[in-house]
């Protein structure tokens, strides 16, 4: 059965503002008329199909989440979207940038010299006093810290997946890191006191 036209099309900007209002229907116009360009955008960079649409995904939660802040004066809807998933993207990349580093320096210090047995203790020893470290902060910076740490999201990331401000969650990560550095001073001076 043909369709019909329901009317004109909206303007993205109308969209976006439907959105704005918690409009799911506006939502899905605007990925039929952006999602292919958004999704060969992330491809682009992520270089993987699931990535992409995982960063797809991500950019149009935030578009939704975002929508009253969309500012026209600055640029088109198209543009807005773009430099989201760009965004989504790149923090993508770095993440998994964090994560094959921490895997090389993991495999690095495999190899520094000491025997088997005594990094396995050494190794025992410092995952305790990590563990009992993280236990003791806070709830709020506990949890930021394991998303960033542990889970290896950016604090871009961390912000939409907690709902929080940005600048929260730098705060959180800061001060937490702050009260494991010195908890944590021991075993990071070789365990010199």
């Amino acid at each position: 059965m043909p369709q019909q036209q329901a009317g004109p099309r909206a303007p993205d900007r109308a969209l976006v503002a439907r959105l704005a209002v918690g409009d799911e229907r506006a939502l899905g116009e605007l990925y039929d008329r952006h999602g292919t360009m958004a999704y060969s955008l992330a491809l682009a960079i992520v270089r993987e199909r699931a990535d992409a649409e995982e960063v797809v995904a991500d950019a149009f939660g935030q578009v939704w989440r975002n929508a009253a802040s969309y500012d026209p004066g600055r640029g088109s809807v198209a543009g807005w979207l773009a430099t989201i998933t760009r965004s989504r993207a790149l923090d993508l990349v770095r993440a998994r940038g964090r994560r094959v580093r921490a895997m090389e320096r993991a495999a690095q210090a495999d190899n520094d010299g000491l025997a088997p047995p005594d990094r396995r203790i050494e190794r025992g020893e410092a995952r305790r006093l990590v563990a009992r470290s993280l236990g003791e902060l806070p709830e709020p910076q506990r949890r930021v810290i394991e998303l960033a740490y542990f889970g290896g999201l950016s604090q871009t990331e961390i912000a939409a997946e907690l709902h929080e401000p940005l600048g929260t969650v730098k705060t959180r990560i800061r001060a937490g890191l702050e009260k494991l550095r010195g908890s944590l001073a021991p075993l990071l001076s070789g365990g010199e006191s």
